[in-house]
């Protein structure tokens, strides 16, 4: 079993956190809303906790599960707290009608979170191209990652296969803009006739 720190306590952290925990991992929750922290804790279940936010998280893994508006921020409050830890950066940055980014053309949300945190703390970029209710079904999905850490990367990976997850390797952080598009790729198939029950994934024959 491995503790898994959860910073959000919304949609995306309710579908990774209660899938984490079926497959018998300990989830820590920690959100600037403690009562509905508290509450997802108790709709999680087993043995899920809370703790401060700002304080050091008792996982390896960090998943950053907070809108891309907020995620520098939140990692600039934790500061070192950080330190020694694995994050993973989930975020969108879709501008106003997820039409395309906000960041720029040379950027992504996940290198600004590298830059954010202290320095030599891995960034990896996963689980931002699947909606949260299909997450939620539990049925087995590909999963896009990207970072520039191979260790951190394959730990991330190890969790994600861990909770039927088949993690995909797409390159170094770099590559995290082109997930982030993908991100956008997916409203587009959702919002054109696809519906949101899609998922994106690969086939190799």
């Amino acid at each position: 079993m491995t503790t898994i720190s959860i910073i959000g306590s919304g949609n995306m952290a309710t579908a990774i956190g209660t899938r984490a925990a079926k497959h018998g991992h300990a989830i820590e929750l920690m959100s600037r809303n403690t009562a509905k922290a508290s509450a997802l804790a108790d709709q999680i279940g087993h043995g899920a906790t809370v703790a401060a936010l700002g304080a050091t998280p008792a996982g390896d893994i960090v998943i950053v599960a907070v809108p891309y508006t907020s995620a520098v921020d939140v990692v600039t409050h934790y500061g070192d707290a950080l330190a020694g830890k694995i994050l993973v950066d989930i975020s969108n940055p879709f501008n106003a009608d997820a039409s395309g980014l906000a960041t720029t053309p040379d950027s992504s949300a996940a290198q600004e979170i590298a830059a954010a945190a202290p320095e030599g703390t891995p960034v990896v970029k996963a689980l931002n191209s699947v909606f949260g209710h299909v997450l939620a079904h539990d049925t087995p999905l590909d999963v896009f990652v990207a970072g520039d850490d191979a260790a951190a990367k394959a730990q991330v990976a190890a969790f994600l296969e861990s909770i039927d997850l088949r993690p995909l390797d797409t390159g170094g952080l770099g590559m995290a803009s082109v997930l982030e598009w993908t991100g956008i790729l997916l409203m587009g198939l959702a919002r054109n006739g696809a519906g949101f029950d899609i998922a994106l994934g690969a086939e190799v024959r």
